[in-house]
């Protein structure tokens, strides 16, 4: 299920690089890539992995709310995380051009059926 979800996030979200279920551990669940030379799926969630578990740590302390979702903007890039549950979420790598809009949505709309499947 998980290929599934992630390759029709990167198909219909456009500007979509890549999309992955990873733990907070950097251990990633499944991913779906297209290939773009010069940036690397796996090292961007793993990086972004560690400064997840440090911004819902950064949540939990000032008691705001469970921690849901993540946007990162760099020069060239989006990066959308959505929370899957204590020990998952999933990413969606975009171009800083992609259509950021669509893929909130997506990763809304798939979200549940996610975190059915990780239980």
């Amino acid at each position: 299920m998980f290929a599934e979800v992630l390759r029709t996030l990167v198909e219909e979200t456009s500007g979509a690089i890549g999309a992955v279920v990873m733990g907070y551990d950097g251990i990633a669940i499944d991913q779906h890539l297209r290939p773009v030379e010069g940036v690397d799926l796996g090292l961007v969630a793993v990086e972004y992995a560690n400064i997840l578990k440090e911004v819902k740590k950064a949540a939990e302390i000032l008691q705001t709310g469970e921690l849901e979702e993540v946007t990162i903007l760099t020069g060239g890039y989006q990066i959308l995380i959505r929370i899957l549950s204590e020990d998952y979420f999933i990413g969606l790598l975009m171009r800083r051009e992609g259509n950021a809009g669509k893929g909130r949505f997506l990763l809304m709309r798939e979200a549940p059926g996610l975190r059915a499947e990780l239980r």
